[in-house]
């Protein structure tokens, strides 16, 4: 079976509510590292973040790397908010893995949080 490398950003993390929901699809934390400097993050409804590419405006942002199997991706998908999807994320030190991004409709409108670094770093200064 081959296994996919997924990087996430928010309440899949380790320590929050949803990172039971990887934990059961059977993945693997791998390593914390961050995304090359062209991402912006939003809190959506102040409960997750979304996480889109920006070559311009966009800045590093906290990742997590999880391994899993195809099976498991499919169930972490199954369970993630509507307007979170699939897409390729440029790492710092140059690697490509499939990351969870956000669609611009559920952005519109919310907090840009890009300058905390990342979800973590928002929850602690903000929470």
């Amino acid at each position: 079976m081959q296994s996919i490398q997924l990087a996430v950003n928010g309440t899949l993390m380790r320590g929050f509510a949803l990172n039971k929901n990887l934990v059961a699809a059977g993945a693997e934390f791998i390593r914390a590292t961050t995304t090359a400097p062209t991402y912006r993050l939003w809190s959506v409804g102040d409960a997750y973040p979304a996480m889109q590419y920006d070559a311009e405006g966009g800045g590093s942002i906290e990742v997590e790397i999880w391994q899993m199997g195809a099976e498991g991706l499919l169930q972490i998908l199954r369970t993630e908010p509507p307007g979170l999807c699939l897409g390729r994320v440029e790492l710092a030190d140059g690697g490509i893995v499939l990351g969870v991004l956000g669609e611009a409709y559920i952005c519109a409108g919310q907090p840009e949080i890009t300058s905390y670094g990342g979800w973590r770093g928002y929850i602690k200064e903000t929470k």
